[in-house]
């Protein structure tokens, strides 16, 4: 079953004078086994929009259901399906705070009160997904890593709850190229193996472009956008409006097709623009490459 939002406003100091609403009559929702990526400028409200996908937050109206559950209930069922939605904030790394890498990802199974061998199970598995050896990190302290080693440890924490929906908030910010792209495969390696539902929320359209499937542009509270890649990033003027900008093939391809050569701008990677380029120029009669 999917997350739903519906009708949701959420204003954060409310009956202050410094009332503000981050949130206004929002009505989304996460389909099972999809990766959704969720963008906008500061103060769109995308972060506050995650912060209720796991009862971290309340709406101030309106609601929000996890497999059907309405996730501000008292009862033991809203609880449950909160913890079905696992969070890795922006900068997880600065979370961690055990003394080594396997007691740090140990830390949410042990409190689900799981037998100790369970624990070890999840521990090991997390920790393999991520691409960690569990005989060369175990013993490890987390602060002795990388930055993008970190940040797989936050996350294979965060893996070893085993939760439906994972939600991920800015997952690259931060990294150095290679580790960036290391991470971007690991998270869409974990949606096609595990068919986990993943919400990413980024900045980097490139980073959008080649990993979600959906696309969902937030401006001042509101939905602007909401649709695959290949169409989302084609709506010049909702993304003017959202203050973003197309990922670079995408922005070259429309040129390209602005100037008269009939190319799709619908490419994401560099090879695919290649490609495109190269078969419009042979189509207008153009030398071969």
């Amino acid at each position: 079953m999917p997350i739903e939002l519906r009708d949701v406003t959420y204003t954060y100091m409310k009956g202050t004078p410094f009332e503000r609403t981050a949130l206004q009559n929002v009505s989304l929702t996460i389909a099972d086994g999809s990766l959704t990526a969720i963008a906008g400028h500061t103060g769109s409200g995308k972060s506050t929009l995650v912060q209720h996908l796991n009862g971290l937050l309340h709406p101030t109206k309106g609601e929000v259901l996890v497999d059907g559950v309405n996730l501000a209930g008292k009862k033991e069922e809203a609880g449950l399906a909160r913890r079905k939605v696992g969070m890795v904030f922006q900068y997880p790394e600065q979370q961690l705070f055990e003394e080594t890498v396997a007691a740090d990802i140990a830390f949410g199974p042990k409190n689900l009160e799981l037998s100790e061998d369970e624990v070890n199970r999840r521990v090991r598995s997390a920790m393999e997904f991520v691409q960690l050896d569990y005989e060369t990190y175990k013993d490890v302290s987390p602060f002795r890593l990388s930055g993008g080693q970190m940040r797989r440890v936050a996350i294979a924490g965060v893996l070893a709850l085993k939760p439906d929906y994972l939600v991920l908030d800015e997952p690259t910010a931060g990294l150095d190229p290679q580790a960036r792209e290391e991470l971007l495969r690991r998270i869409v390696d974990l949606h096609r193996k595990k068919k986990l539902t993943i919400i990413v929320v980024s900045h980097n359209m490139e980073d959008i472009a080649r990993m979600a499937e959906r696309v969902v542009f937030m401006h001042d509270g509101h939905v602007l956008v909401d649709a695959p890649p290949s169409k989302a990033f084609l709506a010049d003027e909702k993304m003017r409006e959202a203050g973003l900008t197309a990922p670079p093939t995408v922005a070259l391809l429309s040129i390209l097709r602005d100037k008269g050569l009939q190319v799709d701008a619908d490419a994401f990677t560099a090879d695919e623009a290649v490609k495109r380029i190269l078969k419009a120029i042979q189509k207008k009669g153009g030398a071969k490459c």
